[in-house]
């Protein structure tokens, strides 16, 4: 795959590498245009399968990833994938987690994890990472 995301499509986030992630709620419909190539379910339980590849990582609303480990994996090839595949990133309002998850990727990226929060609230959502522990989460993240 070579194709990434348009810059200016809703809830794409340009990392400063120039890779682009897309956030999304998955209680809102599937964006026109182009699908995506992987996504990175947020969710306390199984998804629905979707006609693309997609990963699962049990991450319950409002809290933090079940096992950060695992996390940490699944967001490093996120990132890798991103840098020639449309990825996304989704949970169910597109905020909280969605947002937790893509300033980790910032991290991964090279943005300073004390700047994560920050950088993805002004790019992607002013509402993003949700809680205090979501917060923390980002600020203690290392791939």
């Amino acid at each position: 795959m070579t194709a990434t995301w348009n810059e200016d499509d809703p809830g794409v986030l340009r990392l400063p590498s120039g890779r682009l992630v897309r956030g999304r709620a998955l209680r809102r419909p599937l964006p026109a245009g182009a699908a995506p190539d992987y996504t990175v379910h947020l969710l306390g339980k199984r998804p629905a399968d979707v006609p693309w590849e997609s990963r699962w990582l049990r991450w319950p609303d409002f809290r933090l990833p079940g096992d950060p480990a695992e996390a940490r994996a699944v967001l490093r090839e996120a990132w890798e994938r991103a840098a020639a595949e449309r990825v996304e990133v989704a949970c169910g309002g597109g905020r909280g987690r969605t947002g937790t998850a893509l300033a980790c990727i910032a991290v991964l990226d090279g943005v300073p994890a004390g700047e994560a929060v920050e950088y993805v609230r002004r790019a992607y959502d002013r509402h993003a990472v949700e809680t205090p522990w979501q917060r923390r989460f980002v600020r203690r993240f290392t791939g």
